[in-house]
Order: C-alpha cells, then sequence, then structure tokens
C-alpha cells in the first residue's frame, strides 16, 4: 500500500505511533483517578468536585475541578446529591410566647452557646418512622440523637439522653415551633439544667435554617436509596452515620475540616 501510494513506511509508522501514544494514559494520570476515586467512596458517594479537591490539596495534588469532573464523568461518579428530596408537612404550630433570641444569628458561636433541633421523617417497612437530633451551631457536630416511630417529645427526650456532653454546658436550645417540642419533660429538662429558650417565630423555617440544612444532609447522604426493614436497622445505620458526619466528613462552612478537626482548632 505504501508502494502504491508512494508514501514512506517511516511516515506511516511515526502517525501510528504518535496515536498510541496520545492513547496512553500515564502512570500519574492513573493515579490521580484512584485517589478521586477512593475519595469519592470513602465520602460515600456524597463529595462533589468542590470537596474532592480540597482533599487532594491536603495530599498535596493540584488538579482544577473541571478535570475532576471528567474524571468522575468517566467512571459515572453520581453524588447523593442529584436527586431533590421529598418533604412532608410540618406538624401543629406551638403558640407558645417565647422569643427568638438567636434571632439567625447562627456564625461564631461558641461551644454548646447553641444548640438547634428538628425531627425529620424516614420510612421503615411500610410506615414512617422519624429521627431527632441536637446540632451545635458552634462546629455543626450532632451531639445527640434518637429515632423512634413516633413524632412526639419523648423522642426528643431521648435525645437529649444521648447527648455527649453535660447538658449544663448548654446555653440555648432553639427549635421551631413543633408541638414535640412542647412537653412537661423537656420543660423538666430546660428547667433543670438551666437552659435558655429560643423559639423561630411562626412560619419561619429560615429561623432554624442550619437544623433543616443538616435534615437534607442526612437524609441524602444516609437515609437515601436504603430499605430499613425495622427500628434497630435505622439505628445502628444512624450510629455509624453520625459517627462518620462528626469525625470523618468535611463541610465547606468549617473551612473543609471535620467537626472533631474544628473544635480542636477552635480549643487550642
Amino acid at each position: 500500500m505504501c508502494k502504491l501510494l508512494k508514501v514512506p513506511r517511516s511516515l506511516v509508522y511515526y502517525h501510528i505511533n504518535k496515536r498510541a501514544e496520545s492513547n496512553k494514559i500515564s502512570k500519574e494520570e492513573i493515579q490521580l483517578e484512584n485517589e478521586i476515586i477512593d475519595i469519592f467512596r470513602k465520602s460515600r458517594n456524597n463529595y462533589g468536585t468542590r470537596k474532592i479537591k480540597k482533599e487532594l490539596e491536603k495530599k498535596k495534588i493540584k488538579v482544577s475541578r473541571r478535570k475532576i469532573g471528567r474524571i468522575m464523568e468517566k467512571y459515572s461518579l453520581i453524588s447523593n446529591y442529584t436527586v431533590a428530596q421529598y418533604k412532608v408537612k410540618k406538624s401543629k404550630c406551638n403558640e407558645e410566647k417565647i422569643e427568638n433570641i438567636v434571632n439567625r444569628d447562627f456564625k461564631n458561636r461558641e461551644k454548646l452557646e447553641v444548640v438547634v433541633s428538628d425531627l425529620t421523617y424516614v420510612r421503615v417497612g411500610n410506615k414512617w418512622n422519624y429521627i431527632c437530633t441536637l446540632l451545635d451551631l458552634h462546629n455543626k457536630e450532632v451531639i445527640g440523637y434518637s429515632a423512634g416511630d413516633k413524632k412526639d417529645a419523648e423522642l426528643v427526650y431521648e435525645a437529649f439522653l444521648s447527648c455527649s456532653y453535660p447538658l449544663t454546658e448548654i446555653k440555648i436550645f432553639h427549635t421551631d415551633r413543633g408541638n414535640e417540642f412542647k412537653n412537661k419533660l423537656i420543660e423538666e429538662v430546660i428547667e433543670t439544667f438551666g437552659i435558655k429558650r429560643s423559639l423561630s417565630a411562626k412560619g419561619s423555617p429560615y429561623d432554624n435554617a442550619p437544623v433543616e440544612s443538616f435534615n437534607n444532609v442526612l437524609k441524602t447522604e444516609c437515609i437515601k436509596g436504603k430499605e430499613f426493614k425495622n427500628l434497630e436497622e435505622l439505628k445502628l445505620e444512624l450510629m455509624d452515620y453520625i459517627n462518620w458526619y462528626n469525625n470523618h466528613r468535611i463541610h465547606g462552612s468549617l473551612d473543609y475540616l471535620t467537626p472533631k478537626e474544628y473544635k480542636e482548632r477552635k480549643s487550642a
């Protein structure tokens, strides 16, 4: 064919070899791809390009988010955040005349200065179950949580009982106006440990935005795509996730530190 076309064979081999070299992936590229896949899997399929970039920087690897995105697309690394979540209706409103002393001032709070709480739902078998969490605004740490088949004050009380810090250290307890937070049990906890009470304004979900946001994260990263046959399965999954969230998951709002790392840095 070369003789017929009067083309030097060396020229043909040159282009063939050049094309092969351009399609060959370098060892560095393979290592980068493996690092990205590893970070994504360790994030439980939650991190996007921004957080993966931050984790790579910790390993002294510099790469653009665009390139990370291309590699994620190549290996079909799809974040759990690609599917929107469905929200159920809120419970009846608590009409207590208690002020919102937090007043949407969520940033730069001291440790346990403000603890926020809310309930969210999850399907267990063929019925709804509920999760209550206590979130410290200082470092976004979940300091207490509970799960049960009833959306009531008992669930909130159990979350307080599981708290990983002395309740006397909590200064303010802030929630929305759900009736599950209005009960003799809760009032006794508040009074016994000298905790100030704060309530969101009626019909104002932004007054409790941090814990609303956490519930969305919880349902996306922990609940979505899983089937729970019973409450015990849910509790085990929740315990594992909260441990990962507090000690291993990096947060953009915490300068890409974990709640544990942020707390240690502030106390140093």
